[in-house]
């Protein structure tokens, strides 16, 4: 089978690979019909992703058909659309043990630190599929994916009805994390630098919008606060300022989310931390929250339909992180299709 390699930073492959075999831990053969091509993943081909190891099929937005499944599989039977579970947990360890696999001690994570799903077949445990909805499509049900993480983040945040949600940045990561946060609080303020996705966010569901090259960040979140500042801020930016900028605009006994990746050093203050005594907290990927997605899409909640702004087939992988490094202003999202 044909699959997608980063042998090494900046060298991408399409290479042949055996078919993946079922045993007892994988015990359901997926044909893959679609997967996303996330931030991430560029960042491994660049090479500017910390946690990755080479040589990595990469890829962990990753939805197929089941073709086959082992004895004893009943939560899924050949025929059926499924997305697939990026993170794998070992089960036994203190986060494991408290119900957070998402930071096992022993975690890996598909198209990560093992192999993903840019490739023809994948076989995994039944635990981790999740049966598709018929109102969406293969290549936009990639973005259930993206959700799980908007879904993570706002979990974390503890996010209820009367926050003042402070949402920093509108590209990817802040939009998914709209779609999400729009359901659970009344006021949400966004921040970007660009006027489109400003202008999208209240299109969207954002009450307030700062455009930070124009405005001050937190004069403007006080000012549609009364004073307070936001009871809850998410970092979708996660630059080298971005954490701080949040402290300084999130008020007392507020809640900050941060989900950023980068290893060098971020300057922040103890006293700005302390004497609101904010609650800072890590957000990484997602803790078994497809079904969670899922649901909102059956119930008419979340409309992913239209997600997709293009498609390249496996074999053009490389055209693809080409036209991403081109920074096409028409590029929404990029998913890699499958021949049937």
């Amino acid at each position: 089978m044909k699959a997608v390699q980063i042998v090494k930073p900046g060298e991408l492959q399409v290479i042949d690979m055996e078919e993946p075999v079922l045993n007892a831990a994988d015990n359901v053969l997926i044909k893959m019909t679609a997967a996303g091509i996330c931030g991430s993943d560029v960042g491994i081909y660049h090479g500017t992703n910390a946690a990755a190891t080479y040589p990595r099929i990469i890829g962990h937005e990753m939805v197929g058909r089941v073709v086959r499944t082992g004895p004893g599989v009943t939560a899924v039977k050949p025929g059926d659309r499924v997305i697939v579970n990026q993170v794998t947990s070992c089960g036994t360890c203190y986060p494991c043990r408290k119900g957070r696999g998402n930071v096992c001690d022993r975690l890996k994570v598909r198209g990560v630190h093992i192999d993903g799903g840019y490739r023809e077949y994948i076989a995994v445990p039944e635990s981790d599929c999740y049966v598709l909805p018929d109102s969406v499509s293969d290549a936009d049900a990639v973005m259930i994916e993206p959700t799980t993480i908007a879904i993570q983040s706002c979990t974390r945040a503890e996010l209820v009805k009367d926050d003042m949600l402070l949402l920093f940045g509108s590209g990817a990561l802040g939009s998914s994390i709209l779609k999400i946060a729009r359901l659970r609080c009344d006021t949400i303020i966004v921040a970007d630098v660009v006027e489109s996705k400003l202008e999208a966010a209240r299109k969207n569901g954002a009450t307030r919008t700062i455009n930070v090259l124009t405005e001050d960040l937190t004069e403007k979140v006080k000012e549609y606060t009364d004073g307070h500042g936001a009871t809850v801020s998410i970092d979708a930016v996660c630059s080298a300022d971005s954490l701080l900028k949040l402290l300084e605009a999130t008020g007392n006994a507020g809640r900050v989310i941060t989900m950023g990746f980068s290893t060098a050093a971020t300057q922040i203050n103890q006293f700005v931390v302390t004497s609101k005594e904010l609650d800072v907290r890590g957000s990484r990927l997602q803790n078994r929250m497809f079904g969670k997605a899922i649901d909102l899409i059956v119930r008419g909640e979340l409309d992913l339909n239209g997600s997709v702004s293009h498609t390249f087939a496996l074999a053009d992988a490389q055209k693809a992180f080409d036209f991403i490094d081109s920074h096409d202003p028409s590029i929404r999202k990029i998913v890699l299709t499958f021949d049937e």
